[in-house]
């Protein structure tokens, strides 16, 4: 028993949304495009999950974050899907796949062939267990990647309001939910290895300003350290996190945030991997030709760093690679990707933007006492990179246009006295020597992965635990 379809989209989370509805309004045709997903709910926005969703107050819900209302778009409700001819076949997971006979089975043997496959199944949440720890089954330790996930973290933590809550890592969602649970009126410790909070993207600076933050809303830090082990009680619940040092930590409750891999395991034979992705090129069309791969799961080229292979863990890049793919599938014609790398976050009241890569020289600026400042990373002579927390939608765009535009700097006093002005400027006018902006485009020949920031604790833990390497 199988189907066939001529587009298939391999994954249900943000970037089948966003590649779902360009496929309409591109022209998709009823009964041509299928959507397989693990998950029993049609696509979502992530981010609202570590934000919205652990509200104590007028929570998110379903049908309220359905793709694509992240990008001020249509919600795509299931009935949309109907009325568009696309088959959702969710709560399913592919055993095996074919790219040489364009085949996928289902765990219940079902096939399902395609002309046409897009890969977007994303990535997992690292488990403890992958680093020596054992016991992180437990009910009471909540990891944070769908929804089932976050349904459990709500549940305990509601069974354990006001009680002690360990965060095991420094990352994106080690911050946002120890900012969630702390507005749930939960005892805060977070522990991480590095030397201060979002360490691949943070400077010590900056991170000194989120982590004062956070220490005025009670929350403690423990830097520099990893768990071990874990206490259960009676019931197997954990009671209590073991540090490296023997530091015993009372916890009503765990909350795990040390990364996350690329699923690629069902193709890891058939396609061209790279940076712990599937390698595609600026059209996303992996090395079989049918196939084509997008978000966490994608390593592409990036223009802006020289046509250097990044795969960037966020939901901007999902959005986009998603939609650049299929134009590219419906349009021949269509160009090379050119994406500018953006990450931001939400936490308590405070916001922040970075676009670009986080390399060479910084340069801060601002009245970090106020909570609106930013900073610039200069490479080479120019703008690779721009951070800004408490901007205004103007900023942000600013910032955003001063490194897509390379902006170069002849004077890093003068950038630092101008602040969010020089980006202004940037943005406002055409350079002139004398103002000591310039636009131009150097050749880059290094850059780190500016997507590693999502995966903040994983190098860390795998130095410390001497597992398993880890891949980006």
């Amino acid at each position: 028993m199988g189907r066939a379809f001529v587009y298939v989209i391999l994954g249900g989370g943000v970037a089948a949304g966003y590649a779902a509805l360009e496929f309409v309004r591109r022209g998709v045709s009823h009964g041509e495009l299928c959507i397989i997903s693990e998950e029993s709910v049609a696509p979502y926005e992530r981010p609202a999950l570590s934000k919205g969703y652990l509200l104590p107050e007028a929570p998110a819900r379903l049908p309220a974050f359905h793709t694509c209302v992240g990008a001020n778009d249509e919600r795509l409700m299931p009935k949309w899907y109907k009325e568009h001819g696309i088959e959702l076949v969710l709560g399913t997971r592919v055993k095996s796949a074919d790219v040489r006979r364009k085949v996928l089975i289902t765990a219940t043997g079902e096939t399902i062939s395609y002309k046409i496959l897009i890969i977007a199944t994303g990535a997992r949440a690292l488990k403890l267990e992958e680093f020596g720890v054992r016991g992180s089954d437990a009910e009471n330790v909540c990891y944070l990647r769908n929804l089932a996930d976050t349904n459990r973290l709500v549940d305990v933590m509601q069974n354990c309001s006001g009680g002690n809550a360990v965060v095991i890592g420094g990352g994106y969602i080690g911050m946002e939910c120890a900012a969630a649970l702390v507005t749930n009126q939960m005892k805060v410790t977070m522990v991480f290895p590095e030397a201060h909070c979002m360490g691949r993207l943070f400077t010590p600076k900056i991170a000194e300003y989120y982590e004062n933050y956070y220490k005025s809303k009670g929350v403690k830090f423990i830097k520099g350290s990893v768990l071990t082990s874990f206490e259960n009680d009676s019931e197997g619940k954990v009671k209590a996190v073991i540090l490296k040092d023997g530091t015993c930590l009372p916890a009503d409750m765990v909350v795990v945030g040390i990364g996350i891999r690329p699923n690629t395991g069902l193709f890891e034979d058939q396609l061209q991997l790279e940076k712990g992705g599937i390698k595609v090129n600026g059209r996303m069309q992996a090395s079989n030709t049918s196939v084509y791969a997008v978000g966490d799961v994608a390593a592409f080229p990036v223009k802006l760093f020289g046509n250097e292979i990044h795969r960037l863990e966020h939901v901007d890049s999902a959005r986009k690679t998603a939609r650049h793919a299929v134009a590219a599938i419906m349009a021949p014609t269509t160009g090379d990707l050119d994406y500018l790398p953006f990450f931001y976050s939400r936490m308590f009241t405070l916001s922040w933007q970075f676009y670009g890569d986080s390399i060479g020289e910084v340069v801060h600026y601002g009245d970090f006492s106020s909570g609106n400042f930013g900073a610039y990373w200069i490479y080479k002579g120019v703008i690779v990179g721009a951070f800004l927390e408490g901007g205004s939608k103007d900023d942000y765009e600013a910032i955003a246009k001063a490194v897509r535009s390379k902006a170069v700097v002849n004077n890093i006093a003068e950038v630092e006295r101008a602040g969010i002005e020089f980006a202004l400027r940037v943005s406002q006018q055409a350079a002139t020597p004398e103002s000591g902006l310039l636009v131009e485009r150097p050749i880059y020949t290094h850059y780190a992965t500016a997507g590693v920031v999502v995966a903040l604790s994983i190098a860390g833990f795998a130095y410390w635990y001497g597992r398993r390497r880890r891949i980006l």
